[in-house]
């Protein structure tokens, strides 16, 4: 069984129904305070957070006097673009006061489908991390159109949790778990404390995407379960509009855990390892050494650079005497390996002309 005191770093979805209130359009103040403060509840023990919150469109609607049906393209964007301001101030507002940075996360589907779009949204995301900030990330609706959408903040979140290596995932919803069938249509509906295998019986239950509760429905917070789960993160579902609603499920509110089926980095390793090498680089003996106890691959510990490649592309790594000793997803195109090899970390920038980062693959991006 999940719980979220076992968490190490820990998503939370929050809904635009959560955030914004459908009658006024207007913030609603009083709950995201009370959101701040289970952020802070969190972190005072140790845990890294990642919100992903929806609301931008719902705040900018308001702004700017639109309607309430579903609007154009072009007019949600532009309320995005105003929205997106207002959610990201409000998010500073509460959480400074606990002493907590924030930062502002916009994304799309490509950053995820794409390998280096990818990695350079997992960078930046991690160094956030490291440096305290909780990061807000958001749907980029300014930019996105229907081919590039996650279409649910479910989903995205999902990607999001995986991105960073999360082992729980909270999706605060307006329903307070998964249900055998619809419970506001059908009285003998079960709720489930707990999903150890997402079967086919499990996924017929969710019904079409549009039968849900919220937007999208339950069948999109399946498919979130899926993602999460397979890559080692666990997640749960729980009514979210309470006040403090992640002190209520501490406390044994309402929710289904969907329990992951490995551990976050274990999943990463074996996805990594099962990819085409693009090119290999061979090491020197402390390097393939400085490998085998966990640590990053440096500019200086490179011999040569074998074959074409990309940032974000994987590549073998090789010992002195030719053995494969893994896999790693470089940060550095071919060509560039090729100037920085055998250099130190510090003559990047000259060897370069630009800054460029420490490590030619980081530890995280690698499997030996």
């Amino acid at each position: 069984m999940a719980a979220l005191s076992s968490a190490k770093r820990v998503v939370i979805k929050i809904g635009s129904a959560l955030l914004v209130d459908k009658k006024t359009g207007d913030l609603r103040s009083e709950w995201l305070v009370g959101l701040a403060e289970d952020v802070k509840m969190l972190r005072d023990r140790g845990v890294d957070v990642i919100l992903v919150s929806s609301g931008s469109i719902a705040l900018g609607r308001g702004v700017l006097g639109l309607p309430r049906t579903e609007l154009p393209l072009e007019q949600s964007q532009a309320a995005a673009a105003v929205g997106q301001i207002r959610l990201a101030r409000a998010y500073e507002e509460v959480l400074a006061p606990h002493g907590i940075k924030t930062g502002q996360v916009l994304v799309t589907l490509e950053d995820s489908a794409d390998r280096r779009r990818y990695l350079n949204s997992r960078a930046t995301l991690a160094t956030l991390i490291g440096f305290g900030v909780v990061p807000i990330v958001n749907e980029n609706d300014t930019v996105a159109t229907d081919e590039i959408r996650y279409g649910d903040n479910d989903r995205m979140a999902a990607q999001i949790a995986v991105t960073v290596g999360a082992d729980q995932l909270i999706l605060l919803s307006d329903v307070d778990g998964f249900y055998s069938a619809n419970p506001q249509i059908d009285p003998t509906a079960v709720r489930y404390d707990t999903v150890s295998d997402i079967t086919p019986e499990i996924e017929a239950m969710a019904g079409d995407a549009g039968s849900g509760l919220s937007k999208g429905g339950m069948k999109t917070k399946v498919m979130a379960a899926k993602t999460a789960t397979a890559s080692g993160c666990a997640m749960a579902i729980t009514e979210g509009s309470v006040m403090r609603p992640i002190t209520a499920l501490e406390n044994g509110a309402n929710c289904t855990w969907f329990l992951a089926q490995t551990d976050p980095q274990v999943a990463r390793k074996r996805w990594i390892s099962a990819m085409k090498p693009q090119g290999v680089l061979m090491l020197d003996a402390g390097a393939a050494e400085a490998l085998k106890r966990g640590k990053s691959l440096l500019p200086a510990g490179v011999t040569s650079v074998i074959g074409s490649f990309g940032r974000g592309d994987p590549v073998e790594l090789r010992s002195p005497e030719g053995h494969a000793l893994g896999m790693g997803l470089t940060r550095y195109t071919a060509d560039e390996a090729r100037v920085i090899r055998g250099h130190r970390s510090d003559e990047i920038e000259v060897l370069l002309g630009y800054p460029g980062r420490a490590a030619l693959i980081h530890r995280d991006d690698m499997a030996i």
